[in-house]
C-alpha cells in the first residue's frame, strides 16, 4: 500500500525561560493508505505534539512531514488536507448541528445543495438523522462526539486525525464510539492517525500502534505484536500488566532457549536472537499466561499474599521462592474456586508465552 502520512526525523523542542523541553525527539513513521496506527503513550511523552506537528497546529523544529507524498512541513492546518476531531469536541454553541457539520464545507464555498447532499449523508453514517436543528447544548456527549466525528469526516479528507476523541466519555460510552469509529474509518478507508494514552482502547481500535516515551518510538507493530514481543521492559510494563522475573540462559534447545529462574526452575522457552549460555535475561510473564493448581503440582510452589475479586475475573498476589512476587489472573473464579490469603499454590508458566528481555 502506498504511505500517505511520512514523518522523517520530526522533532519539536519548546523553550521556555528557564529550561528548553524536547518533546519529540527525531521521530520516524510512516502509515500507509487506509490505515489506522495509534500513538499510545503516557502523559508527556509526545504524542500530541506529533499529531499537532502532522495537522500543521505546531511547526517543527527539525525534520519533515510529508502527506500523499506531498511535503507539508510549514503549511497551515488549511491548507493540508486533514482533519482533526478533538477531545473537547470544539462544537460551535451557537450553530445548528447542521450547521456546525456543514462548516467546513461552506469554507470551500461548495454549492449549497452539495452541502446539504453531504451533510445529510454523514449525518446518516453515525446515526444522527433527525438532530439537525439541535443546538450542542442539547445533546448527549456522546451526540456532541459524533457531530464533531461527522464534521471531520464530511470534507473528506486524506488524512483523519484524533486526539483523545473518547476521553470525555464514560466507560460504556468510550467502548461503543470507538467501535463506531473503527467501522467507519474501516468502510471509508481513511488513513487515520489516533491519540490515546488508554491501552485497551488502542489495542482495540488499531491496526498498529506507536508506543511513544519521552518523545521517541519505543516499538511500532500490530496489537499482538506490541503485546506479546515487547521491545524492551518500558513496552512491556506499559502494554497491559507484566510480571518480570530474573532469568539465567542455560542453552539452546532446538530452536528454542531454556532458561533457569527462581533458583532453579527451569523453563524451554521461545528464543531470542542473540543470547547466549550464562546471559542474564528478564523474563515477561503476563499475570494470565500462569496456571494455578494444587500444592506440590506445576514448576513451582507460591504463597498468595493478596486477592481481589471482580466478579468474572479473580486477581492475585503470589509471594515466590527467592523473594520474587507475581501478579495471576484467573477468568471465572466461581468454578475454579476463590483462594484466600495465606493458600500455598502449584504454578505452572505457560512456555509460549513468556518473552524474554535482555537485561
Amino acid at each position: 500500500m502506498p504511505v500517505e502520512v511520512r514523518l522523517e526525523g520530526l522533532t519539536k523542542v519548546f523553550h521556555s525561560h528557564r529550561e528548553s523541553v524536547v518533546a519529540v525527539d527525531r521521530l520516524d513513521l510512516e502509515v500507509e493508505k487506509g490505515e489506522l496506527v495509534t500513538l499510545l503513550g503516557p502523559s508527556g511523552c509526545g504524542k500530541t505534539t506529533t499529531l499537532r506537528l502532522v495537522g500543521g497546529f505546531e511547526i517543527p523544529t527539525a525534520g519533515e512531514v510529508y502527506l500523499g507524498g506531498r511535503r507539508v512541513t510549514h503549511l497551515p492546518p488549511q491548507r493540508r488536507d486533514t482533519a482533526t476531531v478533538f477531545q473537547s469536541y470544539g462544537l460551535f454553541p451557537h450553530m445548528t448541528v447542521f450547521e456546525n457539520v456543514a462548516f467546513g464545507l461552506k469554507v470551500r464555498r461548495l454549492p449549497r445543495e452539495e452541502v446539504r447532499r453531504r451533510v445529510r449523508e454523514a449525518l446518516k453514517l453515525v446515526n444522527l438523522e433527525g438532530l439537525e436543528r439541535r443546538y450542542p447544548r442539547e445533546l448527549s456527549g456522546g451526540q456532541q462526539q459524533r457531530v464533531a466525528l461527522c464534521r471531520a469526516l464530511v470534507i473528506e479528507p486524506k488524512v483523519l486525525l484524533f486526539d483523545e476523541p473518547l476521553s470525555n466519555l464514560d466507560a460504556k460510552l468510550r467502548v461503543e464510539t470507538r467501535e463506531q469509529i473503527r467501522k467507519l474509518q474501516k468502510e471509508l478507508g481513511i488513513t487515520s492517525l489516533y491519540v490515546t494514552h488508554d491501552q485497551a482502547e488502542a489495542m482495540a481500535i488499531s491496526d498498529r500502534i506507536a508506543v511513544m516515551s519521552e518523545g521517541r518510538l519505543q516499538q511500532i507493530g500490530p496489537p499482538y505484536e506490541i503485546y506479546a514481543h515487547p521491545a524492551n521492559r518500558f513496552v512491556a510494563d506499559f502494554i497491559g500488566r507484566a510480571n518480570f522475573l530474573r532469568a539465567v540462559v542455560r542453552g539452546p534447545r532446538d530452536g528454542r532457549v531454556e532458561i533457569e529462574l527462581l533458583d532453579g526452575v527451569r523453563l524451554e522457552v521461545p528464543a531470542v536472537a542473540d543470547l547466549h549460555e550464562g546471559d542474564e535475561v528478564v523474563a515477561v510473564v503476563r499475570p494470565e499466561a500462569v496456571d494455578i493448581l494444587p500444592e506440590g503440582e506445576g514448576d513451582v510452589t507460591a504463597t498468595v499474599t493478596f486477592a481481589h475479586y471482580t466478579g468474572s475475573l479473580a486477581t492475585y498476589k503470589l509471594a515466590l521462592p527467592g523473594g520474587e512476587t507475581m501478579e495471576v489472573e484467573v477468568l471465572s473464579p466461581q468454578e475454579k474456586g476463590f483462594l484466600s490469603e495465606g493458600t500455598r499454590v502449584g504454578v505452572r508458566f505457560h512456555r509460549q508465552s513468556v518473552h524474554l528481555l535482555r537485561e
